[in-house]
Formats: C-alpha cells, structure tokens, sequence
C-alpha cells in the first residue's frame, strides 16, 4: 500500500464511521478494514480512531491525520493538474454534482453527447437533493442555483432564470387568477419542502421592490417533479424555475401568474474549486454545458 492509498482508506473510514459502510464501500470484509487500520495505527505509533460496536470514531490524533489527509491529496490533485498543459486533450475522470431534476432533464443529456465527442473523459454524474461540498467529496464541478457564497470555488454563469408563479389553465378558470400579490393568501398554493427554508414563505421580486407572502394550500411535497404534476393536474399554484416549466408555458398546460414577480437569486451556474480552473476537461465540459443551454432555453411567452 502506498502512503497515499492509506490517506484515501482513512479518510474513507472516517467519512462513513463503520467497518461495515466503509469494508461495502471497499468491497472487502470488515475484519480487513480493521486490520488495515490497525496496520496504519502501529505505524504510526498513534490511535486514530475510537472503536465501539457499530461506529468509529476520531481521535485527536485522528482528527490532525484527517484533515493533513484531505489537504495532501488536495494538493497531489494540484500537481497533476499542473503538470497538464490547459490545452491538452480532454480526458481522464470528471465528477459532476447536479440537483436530480435538473440533472435529469438537461445534465444527463448534455453528459452523453459531451462523451461522444470526449471519448477519452470518463464521467460520474451524481445526483442529489442538496448539493455536496465538492471541495471534501473530491468533484470536479458541481451545477448550483442562486448566488454562490464559497469563495474557494469559481462561479461561472450558465443561463439567467427566474422562478416565477404558475398553474393550469383549468384551476385558473375554476378559482380566477390573482390580480394582486395578497391575492394568492386566498388561493390553494403547492409548497416544496425543501433547503430548511421556511416553505410557506415566499419572497419575490418587482423590479426593485421585495415582497415576502405567506401562501398556504393543501399539498405539498418536498420532491419538484411530484409537485409540478400536482401544479399540471390542476390543484393550486405553484413556485417553480422557468427551465422546468418553459415547456409547459409554451404548450398551454401552465399559465404564468403574476408574471412581473419573481425569485431572486435563481441563476444557474457552474462552480468548481480554483485549482481545477485550467483543467482540460473541465473548461471543456463547462463550455460544451453553456453552449447546449443556451440552445435549449429560450425567453418565457407574455402571460
């Protein structure tokens, strides 16, 4: 083993906090998992980790090993990196983080006919409900929403998009459509549970006036998809980003509601730690991924 697999394997075990999630992970038994850090330990002349029955635990010793860990195979990274002309071909592995609507209804594609042109790029395309911190999870790049407050990562801005206020033509000719914002405190309104935010709030936008409404209704979800069928078979009002609802706008199975109001900070951008700013296959799949966007989105029909 070298020094750097057993920075990896620790860092491994620490992050899943068993023998049993991380030997799964490693595809070997747990006893081997104990034996290898056992190994590691009596080299070391250190206890890195507390045992008991079912979890792990670090050690101060542990949590010093951890973190040298993390920040030597940082820098590992940074020397291959380095050692890459930025205009060399495109290849190796890339690890990408998306949101699962989005990441289903755009990323997966663009991903697949990034692929077929980068034959030499392999591609791991993770999907998740909230992003993870790609700087400890060792991604690539990861495709986030909103204003972006992590300095160590590199924004670059995708496409302009806006979250506004919809719903069927049928729930609009059975219930009217609100010609005001206090209107929708009297309407059935479709909440996502989601981020920790407080759901039942919604803060919008008119050109330079903010608004803060308290909606309420009778469903709400905390998966985007359930909620807009629920918007589409005509139950309530919805909140939703325009590139998932476009399709349906330009089909008439959505109609805008109170169209000058909007979710501010609702950009899509494409963010990835500084040290990956010049790497081949990341420039290349960040402007591949703006190029098919901006084919693909167009401006919102007047409502």
């Amino acid at each position: 083993m070298t020094a750097e697999t057993d920075l990896a394997f620790f860092i491994l075990l620490a992050r899943k906090g068993s023998f049993a999630a991380a030997a799964l992970e490693l595809g070997v038994s747990p006893p081997a998992v104990s034996k290898r850090l056992a190994k590691l330990e009596d080299r070391l002349g250190v206890r890195l980790l507390n045992r008991t029955t079912r979890r792990v635990s670090m050690t101060g010793e542990g949590e010093a090993y951890y973190e040298r860990a993390i920040q030597i195979l940082r820098d590992i990274d940074d020397l291959n990196e380095s050692l890459t002309d930025a205009s060399a071909t495109p290849k190796g592995l890339l690890r990408i983080n998306a949101t699962f609507g989005f990441g289903r209804e755009h990323v997966a594609t663009i991903v697949s006919e990034f692929s077929k042109c980068h034959p030499l790029v392999e591609i791991q395309l993770v999907l998740s409900d909230a992003p993870f911190n790609l700087v400890e999870e060792r991604f690539d790049l990861g495709i986030r929403f909103g204003s972006q407050p992590n300095s160590r990562l590199i924004a670059r801005k995708l496409q302009c998009n806006r979250r506004l206020m919809c719903a069927a033509p049928s729930y609009l000719e059975q219930h009217g459509a609100p010609q005001r914002l206090e209107d929708l405190e009297h309407h059935n309104c479709i909440v996502l549970r989601q981020d920790n935010e407080t759901y039942d709030l919604w803060k919008l936008q008119r050109n330079d006036r903010l608004a803060t409404i308290k909606v309420r209704g009778a469903l709400s979800s905390n998966d985007g998809e359930i909620a807009l069928k629920w918007v589409l078979d005509g139950h309530g009002v919805m909140l939703r980003s325009e590139w998932d609802i476009l399709r349906h706008v330009e089909a008439d199975r959505l109609r805008l509601v109170l169209p000058r109001y909007s979710q501010p900070d609702a950009d899509i951008y494409a963010v990835y730690p500084a040290r990956h700013n010049l790497s081949a296959k990341v420039r290349a799949f960040v402007n591949f991924l703006a190029d098919r966007l901006k084919q693909r989105f167009g401006e919102l029909p007047a409502a």
